[in-house]
């Protein structure tokens, strides 16, 4: 999720909750924006749309953010997230492109498994976050981020064209699907309703292609950016109005938008892409260090890697952490102070959660003040507030496993 500029005033209170390169990203001119194949009907729905990452999106519909962010937890939410990139990599060498980019082993995922991983340049830093999924149908599916799309695409295609030039088989087809997110505790129970596989089966980073609801060739995965259990839905475009439609006959679906996406993600102790790691973030410094493949680690095969491993067995400078905070609402770029007032870094993500009813965020501080437990202070409107570290997730997760 990324970057853009100005916001319709009816919807100021709402944004103020969101991160910086959130409220940046839905404010570009209207008329460029790309509209998902669902734009007609997010209008029709009282769908409140803003400028995100280049693209026309819901920032919310009739409810309130916070109403949206408590039905997703206790019930369940249909986002839109058709702006996401969706590319296929096929070919022989799909595995060997692939593991060139990201620091994965991608090698290792069984078929109809994916995984998260993160695309990284020499310097360590991270370039975006995706998942890729190695499907049954001979071919990686994966899923990046809307803000990326051109630096992605440009990335995974430039590699294309070194490796053919090679004589390697391998090859890249951007996606029109939309994809569609079902998000909540019930979210498995209104989908099993509209499909014949058995959903007890497909558990959390794994993926099938099924008819759903009557529309056939949908891939299904048991994934999302809430913390809850659900799945995203890449669906023909043609076909998004109609199983969007039949998903909300179901009383338990309300629509939901890009606001409350944004504080289920940071309950969930979720990283958005510029604001929270970025081309300057290491893996290990955005305690993302699991991402990283065991056999990649030993191969030190992926880019970056002479400035990544090395961290992992001695102590970076600064790490990710999770706080909660007293007094207002905590934003990004919030100094974060030591108790004597030194400055240690600055918060890179914050907001109230609904769940909590407190203040939570995430920033960059010294290894050293990184242990859960420890108080610092940050600052808010040039007042001090105590703050201390926490463990994330803030909302315990909710992810479907094979028991």
């Amino acid at each position: 999720m990324q970057r853009a500029g100005s916001m319709m005033s009816c919807l100021g209170l709402c944004l103020q909750g969101l991160p910086s390169a959130l409220r940046r990203s839905l404010s570009s001119a209207q008329d460029v924006l790309r509209r998902t194949p669902l734009y007609d009907f997010h209008l029709a729905h009282g769908g409140k749309m803003v400028a995100f990452a280049g693209w026309n999106l819901p920032v919310q519909y009739r409810d309130s953010h916070v109403d949206s962010h408590l039905h997703t937890r206790r019930h369940c939410s249909l986002f839109d997230v058709s702006h996401m990139l969706q590319t296929k990599i096929f070919g022989h060498d799909r595995v060997k492109l692939m593991e060139s980019l990201v620091v994965g082993d991608i090698a290792e995922l069984k078929p109809n498994q994916g995984t998260l991983s993160l695309f990284t340049n020499e310097a360590g830093g991270i370039l975006d976050d995706l998942i890729v999924t190695n499907t049954s149908e001979g071919h990686l599916y994966v899923v990046s981020n809307a803000g990326c799309w051109e630096k992605d695409l440009t990335l995974m295609q430039d590699k294309v064209r070194e490796l053919q030039n090679m004589g390697s088989d391998v090859g890249l087809e951007v996606m029109d699907n939309a994809l569609l997110a079902l998000q909540g505790p019930t979210a498995a129970q209104v989908l099993q309703a509209g499909v014949a596989d058995d959903l007890r089966k497909l558990p959390f980073m794994t993926s099938a292609v099924m008819e759903v609801f009557g529309v056939s060739g949908c891939r299904v995965t048991r994934c999302g950016y809430t913390g809850e259990d659900g799945v995203e839905i890449s669906v023909l475009a043609a076909e998004a109005v109609r199983l969007a439609t039949a998903l909300l006959e179901n009383p338990e679906v309300k629509l939901a938008g890009l606001a409350a996406r944004d504080s289920l993600r940071l309950e969930a102790g979720l990283c958005l892409y510029g604001n929270d790691i970025d081309e300057h973030t290491t893996p290990v410094e955005g305690s993302l260090s699991w991402t990283l493949g065991k056999r990649r680690r030993a191969a030190m095969d992926f880019p970056g890697a002479s400035v990544i491993v090395p961290q992992l067995k001695g102590k970076v400078q600064r790490r990710r952490v999770g706080l909660m905070c007293e007094g207002a609402p905590v934003r990004a770029h919030n100094p974060i102070l030591s108790m004597e007032g030194t400055v240690l870094g600055a918060v890179t993500s914050g907001c109230p959660s609904p769940c909590l009813k407190k203040n939570v965020a995430m920033g960059y501080v010294p290894h050293e003040y990184s242990r859960p437990g420890t108080l610092l202070l940050v600052e808010v409107r040039r007042k001090l507030q105590m703050a201390v570290v926490s463990k994330m997730p803030f909302v315990p997760t909710n992810y479907y496993t094979l028991k």
